[in-house]
């Protein structure tokens, strides 16, 4: 647990990055759930949310 605290104080954005990039996801499949999807459109979907996510946090992270 140390190491992840120690991880997290040395590289924020990456954290951040990883953090909102699995909320995301899990939101993303939750809402697709029914859509009736195939598994290489979930996939590329995914990875898109993904790199929103380090777009929004590199963006928030412009401002410091």
């Amino acid at each position: 647990m140390k190491t992840l605290a120690a991880l997290t104080r040395a590289h924020p954005s990456l954290s951040a990055w990883l953090g909102l990039s699995l909320a995301m996801v899990i939101v993303l499949l939750w809402a697709v759930r029914d859509v009736g999807l195939t598994a290489a459109q979930t996939t590329w979907a995914a990875l898109a949310t993904v790199a929103l996510a380090g777009a929004c946090v590199w963006l928030v992270g412009q401002e410091d």
